[in-house]
């Protein structure tokens, strides 16, 4: 079989293929000399010493178990706000696009204005209002819960409209066929049309968990006692002044988990995939045998 024809832009000859390697030639080579530039800065600085970095690597330094033991039960507080918040996110996400769907126009309205309205608001805004609304009230929880109140109502709308795109998305004849054999119109989202939805919109709806999991450092900025990861960071940072090695560890910790948080959601997307796509043979497989038996 041939290879596809482009359509956008023309194939690159040879001279046009040998512009670009020496470009990004020239762009290594810049971008290691940056780096170096910037490591020998570092370095004639003293940000590079054993001092510096030695409570972070060094199993042998005195601060590297209390540090890491620290650092761990940040972490778990980072990890427990961003699990309630993503969980309740796509509770009430799927819950509030699927009823902007069902709701007749009029009944739609508040609806919609108040998601509107949550999609508008900064992250940092939700979270401050909802501290100084349950302060005022005398019902606050705790930071930590305040964190995952704030997180939830600002992506809880976002999902929603994720999976309102993915419902949308669904040729409109699946909604008629099951009304034709008796479902309600409830009972057509929940079962026919969610399922196949949420393989649709699976990568756009990790992405937003990631994004989730990454403002949770927003609530060691404007909540006290928090407690987790980014606040501890902070505080740690200036008793052993090594600042540019903590953030850069603890970034890196972020980084590491959103990754992972990744490669789950690639191996769910197959997961879901391979389901899909055996679920399509079987059925294939049944229609021929009544088809044969009829012939017979």
């Amino acid at each position: 079989m041939s290879a596809p024809t482009a359509v956008l832009f023309d194939t690159p000859g040879p001279v046009a293929r040998r512009r670009t390697r020496i470009g990004s030639i020239v762009a290594a080579v810049l971008l290691v000399g940056v780096l170096a530039l910037v490591l020998a800065r570092l370095g004639q600085q003293g940000q590079l010493s054993a001092q510096k970095w030695g409570p972070l690597v060094d199993p042998s330094n005195s601060d590297f178990s209390p540090l890491w033991t620290l650092l761990g039960r940040g972490l778990s507080v980072t990890l427990r706000a961003a699990f309630f918040a993503i969980l309740a996110s796509i509770v009430l996400g799927l819950l509030i696009g699927a009823l902007r769907i069902l709701l007749p126009g009029p009944a739609r309205v508040p609806l919609v204005a108040l998601v509107e309205l949550l999609r508008g608001l900064p992250v940092v805004v939700t979270i401050l209002f909802v501290d100084v609304v349950l302060r005022t009230v005398g019902a606050h929880p705790g930071s930590l819960w305040v964190l995952v109140a704030g997180l939830t109502l600002y992506n809880c709308v976002i999902i929603s409209e994720i999976v309102r795109a993915g419902v949308q998305s669904l040729p409109k004849g699946q909604v008629e066929a099951g009304l034709a054999i008796g479902l309600r119109p409830g009972q057509v989202m929940s079962q026919i049309q969610l399922p196949q939805a949420v393989r649709a919109m699976l990568p756009a709806l990790i992405s937003q968990l990631i994004v989730v999991l990454k403002d949770t450092a927003l609530g060691s900025v404007v909540l006290v006692s928090l407690g987790d990861v980014v606040e501890i960071t902070n505080r740690v940072r200036n008793l052993l002044d090594n600042s540019l090695q903590m953030y850069f560890v603890v970034g890196l910790v972020f980084v590491v988990i959103n990754l992972l948080l990744e490669l789950l959601a690639r191996w769910v997307q197959r997961r879901l995939s391979v389901g899909r796509r055996t679920s399509a043979t079987v059925a294939a497989g049944k229609g021929m045998q009544v088809t044969g038996g009829q012939n017979v």
